[in-house]
């Protein structure tokens, strides 16, 4: 085999799995309840079931230096899953426009739950991202939409999470994303739970099963899902930072410029 060929087979795929890691750390009755499904954060539950070979997984919190993601970091990163829920006001938003920046050189988001409301989400979707939501602890069904997409490869058509929190229409996202999964829930209600997005050269999936107060990230389909949906938003290549300036035509310019006894610098700052 090729020693390139081979060399780009070895490579693995670099995660990090971010949680803002709030509710987990909680001094309360409903933190202690939450410990006893995700004792060590979701973030860290996450990154043991999702382990494999060609995965390189690290995990990052908002109480982390530079909020988890350095720039550096960042940079390094193929795909990012994102889990928020009650701090998304605290992320900064450098830090927000620096993943969205990221996603569309290639990088590969992965949003989470109640990250439809985060800031990289909205940026990226240029929507409110508002939605209808009930939290009783109902049924839901989640319906596989797009068969024959890589993210739902080896879940079946359709399958149960025995208590959730609903997300229902209607859901404020573009008309650009193709729908991957529907859901129903016990009270009548469907939601657009597993949708995925191009921005620029970077993949994007938003998965709405994951609150936390409930095992649905020891469920089955639902890894193999975040587990499909890591490998289908890697990154074939990163692209360049774009450079917008461009003084130099590649075709000759005839006409007269009006303003070449003017400094117009300041107006490009």
């Amino acid at each position: 085999m090729d020693k390139k060929i081979k060399s780009q087979m070895d490579k693995k795929i670099k995660i990090v799995i971010w949680n803002e890691f709030v509710h987990e750390r909680e001094n309360n009755a409903l933190g202690d309840y939450i410990r006893t499904i995700y004792p060590d954060g979701i973030h860290r539950h996450l990154a043991h079931a999702l382990a494999a070979q060609d995965l390189q997984i690290t995990t990052a919190t908002l109480q982390d230096e530079a909020q988890g993601l350095p720039p550096e970091r960042l940079d390094d990163t193929d795909v990012l899953l994102w889990w928020g829920h009650c701090a998304h006001d605290q992320v900064e938003d450098a830090l927000a426009e620096r993943i969205a920046l990221r996603v569309f050189r290639g990088m590969g988001l992965i949003v989470l739950h109640s990250g439809h409301l985060s800031k990289p989400f909205r940026r990226l979707m240029g929507t409110p991202c508002r939605l209808r939501w009930r939290e009783v602890g109902e049924k839901e069904r989640v319906w596989v939409c797009a068969t024959g997409h890589p993210i739902v490869q080896g879940v079946p058509e359709s399958f149960v999470l025995p208590h959730s929190e609903m997300y229902g229409e209607p859901f404020d996202l573009p008309g650009d994303g193709q729908v991957i999964t529907m859901s129903w829930y016990e009270g009548g209600n469907v939601f657009r739970s597993g949708m995925a997005f191009q921005r620029g050269a970077g993949r994007i999936f938003y998965f709405s099963p994951g609150h936390e107060t409930y095992p649905i990230y020891h469920d089955s389909n639902v890894l193999t899902i975040l587990g499909n949906a890591i490998r289908w938003g890697t990154p074939t290549a990163i692209v360049p930072e774009r450079v917008t300036p461009s003084p130099v035509s590649v075709e000759p310019i005839h006409t007269a410029n009006p303003l070449a006894n003017l400094d117009t610098s300041a107006l490009h700052q």
